[in-house]
């Protein structure tokens, strides 16, 4: 596997939000990753195992990443994406829909870093706002009322900043490790609503320029749907971006409710996907697997944006510690505004993309004129 992107890749990268490297990750990385999993003891976290952190740590993914996006620093932990076999259930999802109603195999397509607290599994009674309450009283600290400082099951903050301004965690980059067979569709691979990061970034700005509240609660994002069918589903992705990719053929909920249908990202163990944090995505129901599906998941910051901060390679709220605690910063230093601008503008940490995305924007104001 070459240590970097070539031309087309990054045109993918940048059309697309995406790129598979393929074989990316040595079979003897793959290998020893899998026999950690086979060795753990039940309840057992190996986030922080050097055979899954290697798959990143000492692969090619890393000096991949590092011309196409700048330094970042080494992973010391990452999301085990180990997934049962499983036939559409019977309970109500984050979404607040059935999840044997969901399509696509019970994809939530969602913007990462967002809080998420276990779903009502009884249909909501009272107003919306007496279910906003209980809803987020039920988290695991409590009942603070609107706070930065309510976290989800998560363990992702309500808000990012103490003005409660931003709502959304975010990063630079996610890489998704393949461990087995995850070529047909159905086999519990992530999957990703293709091109929708240039609609996520576009809309990002527009909750910027109205009043610069970023994430669900600002413009155009409520934060709970009382229409769903329990009546408190997590408002994972905008209408009006998830509007921009149904079409007559979306499938549809038992409501009518169409649905954007996703990309399944088809991959062999030692395969890698690269995306933007931008890049709306979900996790999928492992209906015709024949085993596990075992997918290792970073979450990567580019260096630039925080020098001095470390972050662990999982966390999707790295301005904030692992468990919400407040990190401090240098006087001058708004984290807060920093993470606007890299969600407002997802090209700013990627220091290899740049002519690429000068060329593909050129051509994107041409066939305008």
């Amino acid at each position: 596997m070459a240590n970097i992107l070539t031309l087309e890749q990054k045109r993918t990268l940048y059309r697309d939000g995406y790129v598979i490297l393929r074989k990316a990750v040595s079979g003897e990385l793959v290998d020893a990753a899998l026999r950690r999993i086979k060795a753990a003891k039940k309840g057992e976290n190996l986030g922080g195992e050097h055979q899954l952190t290697d798959l990143v740590n000492a692969s090619s993914v890393t000096p991949i990443l590092t011309e196409a996006m700048g330094t970042f620093d080494a992973p010391i932990a990452c999301q085990v994406g180990v997934l049962k076999a499983s036939q559409p259930g019977e309970y109500f999802n984050n979404l607040g829909y059935c999840d044997k109603d969901m399509p696509y195999y019970g994809a939530q397509t969602h913007s990462d870093g967002n809080i998420t607290i276990a779903a009502p599994q009884e249909v909501q009674q009272g107003t919306p706002e007496e279910i906003y309450k209980r809803y987020f009283a039920s988290g695991p600290k409590g009942d603070l009322g609107r706070s930065p400082d309510v976290m989800g099951h998560n363990m992702v903050p309500m808000f990012e900043d103490p003005e409660m301004t931003l709502a959304l965690g975010s990063f630079t980059a996610f890489v998704f490790v393949c461990l087995n067979d995850q070529t047909v569709e159905g086999c519990g691979q992530t999957a990703l609503l293709r091109g929708a990061h240039h609609a996520v970034e576009k809309f990002f700005r527009m909750q910027r320029d109205t009043n610069n509240c970023l994430g669900p609660e600002g413009p155009g994002w409520p934060r709970l749907n009382h229409d769903a069918p329990n009546r408190c589903g997590l408002v994972y992705l905008p209408e009006t971006v998830r509007d921009q990719f149904i079409d007559e053929s979306s499938e549809c909920t038992p409501d009518g409710k169409r649905w954007p249908r996703p990309t399944q990202v088809l991959m062999e163990p030692g395969d890698a996907c690269i995306t933007v944090y931008q890049m709306p995505h979900s996790g999928t129901r492992n209906e015709h697997g024949t085993e596990s599906r075992k997918s290792i998941i970073f979450r990567i910051r580019a260096k630039k944006r925080q020098p001095d901060k470390l972050v662990n390679g999982v966390t999707d709220h790295p301005d904030r510690g692992q468990m919400g605690e407040w990190l401090e910063y240098e006087e001058g230093n708004d984290p807060w505004e920093r993470s606007k601008y890299a969600m407002c503008n997802m090209w700013h940490e990627w220091d290899g993309m740049r002519e690429v995305v000068a060329e593909q924007r050129a051509g994107e104001a041409q066939a305008r004129r």
